[in-house]
């Protein structure tokens, strides 16, 4: 009998050695500086937690032949945030600005110099973080000894300021599938830069980003669906593929290689767009025969 005892005992002792819930003690918890257990799990903001935008892979492009191409045309376009669709470029999760100028400082993305828009010159992180922000020189005075200092101000930009966004993109006729298809090229942020008292002088492209080399960034930034399902999150990558915004074109490829503000104002500029929009799809509606 205390043979048999004795080996319970042994075994209990072997139990609690061995799984690690009956093993710890409370004085073997690890704490972290905020004074949380290391291993304390976080409550989910949600029904269950939600995996797919950040396991997410991009599907690479369908490999296209340059003897497939019958016909294509560039399209320089404007976003503009303030649209009641383009919203989510200007608030959380995070804006699209803040997302692409974080990716280039930290050297996940090469952006490229806005000299010009062929991609040509990559800037480097400490570059673009030179365009991310601006210096200023402020003169204090001591209050009891009057000496003068002279202060150098860093001010980051806000993301706030970001009105418009920029997106160069192909329109092309691939005669192997007889579709009409289109691949966006690049995105700029344009900045509007004031005088001191605050009225606008002129628009600044701050950089290129080249979109297929940040598509899998891209992927892994949730958008808020303007849709209202919050049960299907989007990820910016979708909804530039499937061109959730409202925009209009500034520019199209011409033999002056001018934009349409350049030789229209106003409302012209808009409704000269929507003629180039409509010559596209007339192009594509008369290849075929009814």
């Amino acid at each position: 009998m205390k043979g048999i005892m004795k080996l319970l005992g042994v075994a209990a002792l072997a139990f609690c050695l061995t799984n690690p819930v009956m093993a710890q003690r409370p004085d073997d918890i690890i704490m972290t500086e905020s004074g949380e257990p290391l291993n304390q799990k976080r409550p989910v903001d949600d029904i269950v937690e939600k995996r797919t935008s950040f396991e997410k892979r991009v599907l690479p492009y369908d490999p296209v032949r340059e003897a497939d191409i019958f016909w294509e045309k560039r399209i320089w376009r404007v976003v503009d945030v303030r649209e009641k669709m383009n919203l989510p470029f200007a608030y959380p999760p995070r804006p699209l600005f803040t997302i692409l100028m974080d990716a280039a400082k930290n050297s996940e993305i090469t952006v490229y110099s806005t000299e010009d828009d062929k991609f040509t010159q990559p800037l480097t992180a400490e570059e673009v973080a030179a365009k991310g922000a601006s210096v200023d020189t402020v003169t204090t005075f001591d209050p009891e000894t009057y000496d003068e200092t002279i202060k150098i101000v860093v001010n980051e930009i806000n993301p706030e300021d970001i009105k418009r966004f920029r997106i160069k993109e192909v329109w092309f006729f691939d005669k192997e599938l007889s579709t009409l298809r289109v691949r966006i090229l690049g995105i700029a942020p344009l900045r509007d830069i004031k005088d001191d008292n605050g009225n606008f002088l002129y628009e600044q492209a701050l950089f290129w980003v080249y979109y297929p080399d940040a598509r899998n960034l891209l992927a892994k930034e949730q958008v808020f669906n303007i849709a209202g399902n919050d049960a299907s999150p989007l990820s910016w990558e979708d909804l530039f593929e499937m061109r959730f915004f409202s925009s209009y074109i500034m520019k199209d490829s011409n033999v002056f290689d001018r934009r349409l503000e350049a030789y229209l104002s106003g409302v012209d500029i808009l409704l000269e767009g929507e003629k180039i929009k409509q010559q596209i799809f007339n192009f594509e509606h008369d290849l075929w025969a009814y």
